[in-house]
């Protein structure tokens, strides 16, 4: 990674998401990877951009006002960190993210987050369609279990290794945190 401005991406770091009702996930330290680069990043004083899902629907944990909703607490955006809140998988659609990096100058994004397969790859694969520089941290996002098109029960492992492979070189450049922290001493 050069010195060119870069922005921290964290996608749906949520509540909701650490409850195990969800089911079967992979990655364990991603909480604390992902707060591990928080916190090198503010140290650095660069832009950090919290991506937060507002569902539409009443009954979703991810429902406005439920707790569910709230950002975990570890990683809570503080006051000057931008907040884009999306009711879709993209945080790019009807956000003004797009023009918020841009008048900002920013053409480098690492991605980090959850869930890899949902939010975090269409997040990526449009950044990577609108010319960002996408790096896509992988032990700092994670995913969940589920059965693929022809039925058979795919662990969240595997679902994660395939989110990473539709990616790779294409739309991102992936990584890992150590890289990524190694570059921010650079």
């Amino acid at each position: 990674m050069s010195n060119q401005l870069a922005a921290l991406m964290v996608i749906d770091m949520q509540r909701g998401m650490s409850d195990p009702a969800i089911g079967e996930r992979n990655n364990p330290d991603a909480e604390n990877n992902v707060q591990s680069l928080l916190i090198e990043w503010r140290k650095a004083g660069w832009p950090v951009v919290h991506v937060r899902h507002i569902s539409r629907t009443p009954s979703s944990p991810f429902w406005p006002g439920q707790p569910g909703a709230e950002f975990q607490p570890a990683l809570v955006p503080q006051p000057k960190e931008h907040v884009v809140e999306k009711n879709i998988p993209c945080a790019f659609t009807n956000s003004g993210l797009e023009r918020w990096l841009h008048a900002r100058e920013i053409k480098r994004l690492i991605i980090t987050g959850v869930s890899t397969s949902n939010s975090v790859e269409a997040t990526a694969r449009t950044a990577g369609n609108l010319g960002f520089d996408t790096y896509l941290v992988a032990d700092a996002t994670f995913t969940f279990a589920k059965q693929d098109y022809a039925g058979t029960q795919r662990s969240a492992e595997e679902v994660h290794a395939m989110s990473l492979a539709n990616l790779k070189g294409e739309y991102a450049t992936i990584c890992i945190t150590e890289e990524v922290l190694a570059s921010i001493k650079e």
